[in-house]
């Protein structure tokens, strides 16, 4: 089974593989890249080697599949993509496709981070506490739905003027006023008082 994921692969292999890649590019960064240089000489050397000899056997066969070739070589797509695929195959090629994973799974993991945090973010919003005088006004509108002043008890017919007499109780309230003898508003700021 060929493996390309890095989920296919245990710890302990990934580990031996980003040592590899690591003392692989330390041993290259110390000699310079002659290293590598050595690595491509030898490879060209061994290709040279074999493949007249390979050319000799296959005979009329290796010609016309190299004529048939020809047209595919000579299209920039077809050996860019040919180029790539051999590349990959081998092994700084197996260990970029590794890299490039690795970093893909960073990349996914830093992304539900930030998804994390952004609705963590989101739920902590401090709650806004209610002012005074809201309180007031809140606590008149209950006890005006429930008397029948602006209209039957649980509805209010003029919802405008019941706010308005309700914001003036407790504006009235506010400032120290003293309660007018009868009246809703009475009401009203007595129980305004009691909610200050």
């Amino acid at each position: 089974m060929v493996r390309y994921k890095p989920s296919q692969f245990t710890k302990r292999e990934l580990e031996i593989m980003v040592s590899a890649l690591a003392l692989d590019k330390g041993l290259d960064f110390l000699t310079g890249g002659k290293l590598n240089k050595w690595g491509r000489k030898a490879a060209i050397k061994i290709v040279k080697t074999t493949l007249p000899v390979a050319l000799r056997v296959g005979g009329s066969v290796g010609v016309s599949a190299a004529r048939a070739a020809v047209p595919l070589v000579t299209n920039p797509y077809l050996a860019g993509a040919a180029l790539g695929y051999g590349a990959l195959q081998t092994e700084p090629g197996q260990q970029l496709l590794e890299a490039a994973g690795e970093r893909g799974r960073m990349d996914r993991i830093r992304y539900e981070q930030a998804l994390t945090d952004l609705e963590v973010g989101i739920k902590s919003k401090v709650k806004k506490t209610k002012s005074k005088f809201n309180k007031m006004v809140s606590a008149g509108m209950k006890s005006i739905k429930q008397t029948t002043s602006y209209g039957k008890k649980g509805i209010v017919n003029a919802p405008r003027k019941a706010f308005k007499s309700v914001v003036g109780a407790a504006s009235a309230v506010n400032r120290g006023k003293k309660l007018p003898k009868s009246g809703i508003k009475r009401k009203l700021m007595i129980l305004m008082r009691k909610v200050r």
